[in-house]
C-alpha cells in the first residue's frame, strides 16, 4: 500500500507520530550553573550592659529570615509550614506577556549555619508561559556561616544556582548544547554576581536595624 493510498487523516496522524519521535530523539537539555561566595564583615555590637547581639541571633528571628528571603523585594510570601515559604516575585515582562516567577524556599537554620534551599520554581500568567513549567528544572542554595568570636567577626553567603532546561523547538535543538550553555551560563553568572554582594549589603543593614529594636526593648 503506497503512502497516497492512505485516508488524509490517517496520514495527518502517521505524520505527527514520526514529528514527535523526531522531535523526541532531538530534544536536549541544557545545563547551567552558577556560583558565588561572599564574605561580610560583621561590626561589633556590645549594649551599656556588655551584652553583645550575635548575627546567629538574628538570622533565627522571623526578621532575620525576612531579611535572608528578601521579603521587601516580594509580591508577596507566605509560611507553608514551619520552615517553608512560597515567594512570589514581582511581575516581569517577558515576550510581551506578564509573569510572575513563584518560588517555595525552605529555610534551615542551626546553631552554626542556615541554609535556604529552593524546592520549586514556576511561572504564573499566561497559558503559554505556565506550559513552559514542564520544561525545566531549578535548584538554588544558599549556605549562610558565621564567626562571631574570631578577631575578625565574618559572616560567609555561598549560593550554587543550577538549571536544567530542555531544548525542543528547531532549530535550537539541531545546535550544540554549547551554543546555548555558553551564554546562558555567563548570563546566570553575571546576575549572581550582582545579586549575592546586595544580599549581603541588605542582611547587614536589616541586622543593624534589629540590633537598635533590641537595645529600645532592653
Amino acid at each position: 500500500m503506497g503512502w497516497g493510498s492512505y485516508p488524509s487523516s490517517r496520514r495527518s496522524e502517521i505524520r505527527q507520530v514520526v514529528e514527535a519521535k523526531y522531535l523526541g530523539l532531538n530534544n536536549k537539555t541544557a545545563k547551567l550553573s552558577a556560583e558565588r561566595k561572599e564574605r561580610i564583615m560583621l561590626p561589633d555590637y556590645i549594649d551599656d550592659h556588655n551584652r553583645t547581639f550575635s548575627i546567629g541571633e538574628f538570622l533565627h528571628h522571623p526578621s532575620g529570615v525576612e531579611s535572608m528571603l528578601n521579603t521587601k523585594a516580594l509580591q508577596s510570601f507566605q509560611l507553608l509550614d514551619s520552615n517553608t515559604y512560597r515567594c512570589t516575585l514581582q511581575k516581569i515582562e517577558f515576550l510581551n506577556f506578564e509573569v510572575s516567577p513563584v518560588l517555595d524556599l525552605r529555610v534551615i537554620p542551626t546553631s552554626n549555619d542556615c541554609t535556604i534551599e529552593m524546592l520549586s520554581c514556576k511561572f504564573e500568567g499566561s497559558d503559554a508561559l505556565e506550559q513552559q513549567n514542564n520544561l525545566f528544572s531549578a535548584f538554588m542554595r544558599n549556605h549562610i556561616t558565621w564567626d562571631s568570636n574570631g578577631p575578625e567577626p565574618c559572616l560567609d553567603v555561598d549560593v550554587i544556582l543550577n538549571v536544567a532546561l530542555e531544548v525542543h523547538t528547531p532549530p535550537f535543538n539541531l545546535l550544540p548544547l554549547s551554543t546555548i550553555e555558553v551564554p546562558g551560563n555567563l548570563i546566570m553568572q553575571g546576575l549572581i554576581d550582582k545579586l549575592v554582594p546586595l544580599l549581603g549589603q541588605q542582611l547587614l543593614k536589616d541586622y543593624h536595624n534589629w540590633i537598635e529594636q533590641q537595645l529600645k526593648l532592653a
